[in-house]
């Protein structure tokens, strides 16, 4: 009796522990909110680095060539980069309507779709971080230019374009972090129900 009195307690302590289980109202309400605050990093992310423009007329030192403006569509990491992320935000869109409707029928919701989210969540890890370490690249140049192969640092002439870049390459930074933890919870959910 007394095996039985510790077994139970053991239960009611692992189901009051703190976490994400795959039927908890808790853990799909946060994944919800998490794909909803992705969508939305994702998609200010794009919307600042489509805006960036701006039109100045400078001289490229040691050469007659003139820059007049400059947008995000002069630099092929920064064109992968709003492509990643405008593909991170469709998958934001699609993985919250299957969380939305694997929350509403728990018992519908199979391993399977645990599954494909732990490893669609990591790949789209991997795509946004990969796009804003080649945008962090191309924007660093921008500010600092190297000197070695004589690129020179635009930033101080294009001040708003550079700003905008840095926003969007600050959100995006968000966005992976996000997508990491999603990733991580979404392991957690699958590890939960096939134990």
């Amino acid at each position: 009796m007394g095996s039985d009195e510790t077994k139970s307690t053991l239960d009611t302590e692992k189901s009051t522990v703190p976490g994400c289980g795959t039927n908890t109202k808790s853990c799909w309400i946060i994944q919800v909110l998490l794909r909803i605050v992705l969508f939305a990093a994702t998609l200010t992310s794009i919307v600042v680095m489509v805006t960036s423009k701006q039109t100045t007329n400078i001289l490229i030192p040691g050469t007659t060539k003139r820059i007049p403006t400059a947008n995000f569509t002069n630099s092929p990491a920064l064109i992968y980069f709003v492509v990643a992320l405008s593909v991170a935000c469709i998958y934001s869109i699609l993985s919250t309507v299957a969380t939305v409707s694997a929350f509403k029928k728990p018992s519908s919701c199979s391993a399977i779709l645990l599954l494909n989210l732990a490893i669609m969540d990591a790949v789209m890890v991997g795509i946004v971080a990969s796009a804003t370490g080649a945008g962090g690249g191309v924007a660093y140049l921008g500010l600092k230019g190297n000197k070695q192969v004589r690129w020179v640092k635009i930033c101080h002439a294009y001040d708003k374009f550079c700003r905008h870049v840095a926003g969007a390459l600050g959100v995006s930074l968000v966005a992976s972090i996000l997508l990491l933890l999603l990733s991580i919870i979404s392991v957690i959910s699958l590890y939960k129900r096939i134990r």
